[in-house]
């Protein structure tokens, strides 16, 4: 068992299938690397949803957030998109220990006007990966509201890794 395997069942997190994609696009692109180089391949992984190891999206992570919205419904529905992101580069690499370091996450969530507190919900995907992948969990971000997400989602969030060879 990788070291990352057993990690995720110390914190009692069973991976998900990959959630197949719903419009004309594949869940990851790698992008080639040059040991001759230096150059580590990169893994870009498709925006992924809040869908619970049922492949559904429960009504606590549907809608809009607003002003007087609490952040844990967020904070958890990032956090279940970055299992899901955990779940497609698991079928693309076949081993997660295979990841050199999270490069970036990107987190949109549904607001209806201003929702002052997206940072703290974007930290339920952020925290996610530093807990599972230690300091290789590490990445830089952004984090914007937006006006609408597929099946009314509050969270969407994609990455971008670097990949051994």
């Amino acid at each position: 068992m990788s070291q990352t395997a057993r990690r995720l069942a110390e914190l009692g997190i069973v991976l998900p299938k990959p959630a197949a994609p719903v419009a004309n696009y594949v869940p990851a692109v790698g992008t080639p690397g040059s040991v001759a180089a230096g150059v580590l391949p990169q893994l870009w992984i498709s925006g992924q949803l809040p869908l619970g190891p049922d492949g559904k999206l429960a009504d606590r992570h549907k809608g809009k957030l607003g002003p007087d919205s609490a952040v844990e419904a967020a904070r958890e529905a990032a956090r279940l998109c970055a299992i899901n992101l955990l779940a497609q580069a698991q079928a693309v690499l076949g081993d997660l220990d295979k990841i050199v370091q999270t490069v970036r996450l990107g987190g949109y969530f549904n607001v209806a006007g201003a929702f002052d507190p997206l940072p703290q919900a974007m930290n339920g995907a952020s925290d996610l990966m530093v807990e599972v992948l230690g300091e290789r969990g590490k990445h830089a971000r952004t984090t914007v509201g937006v006006a609408h997400l597929p099946l009314n989602a509050l969270a969407e969030v994609e990455a971008v890794f670097l990949v051994s060879l």
